[in-house]
């Protein structure tokens, strides 16, 4: 579902699937904005998993990386708050990017 809402420049941003970083493999990367969405389900509320991810996201970030998370249920139960959050971080991280002169 989350591919659907995102795929295709929808939010004027090109994502990929299941992409390599250093090793790690992101549910869905912006190379041009340096931006991770991870969709996790249930099996992220294990406390070896949320350890996991906390090592991982600490790895990703120092190496310059913004990391967004969302739940599966928000994917399906909200997905208007998903792309309107969406919306809002691209926006920021353009702007960060755009050199002002």
């Amino acid at each position: 579902m989350m591919w659907k809402m995102i795929r295709n420049k929808i939010l004027g941003v090109k994502f990929r699937r299941q992409y390599n970083i250093g090793g790690y493999i992101t549910d869905f990367y912006c190379h041009e904005l340096k931006l991770i969405i991870e969709i996790d389900g249930s099996v992220h509320n294990i406390e070896e998993i949320k350890r996991n991810d906390l090592k991982r996201e600490y790895i990703l970030k120092n190496l310059g990386y913004t990391i967004l998370r969302y739940s599966n249920d928000d994917v399906v139960v909200n997905p208007s708050f998903i792309i309107a959050n969406l919306k809002k971080i691209i926006d920021t991280l353009q702007t960060r990017e755009t050199p002002h002169l």
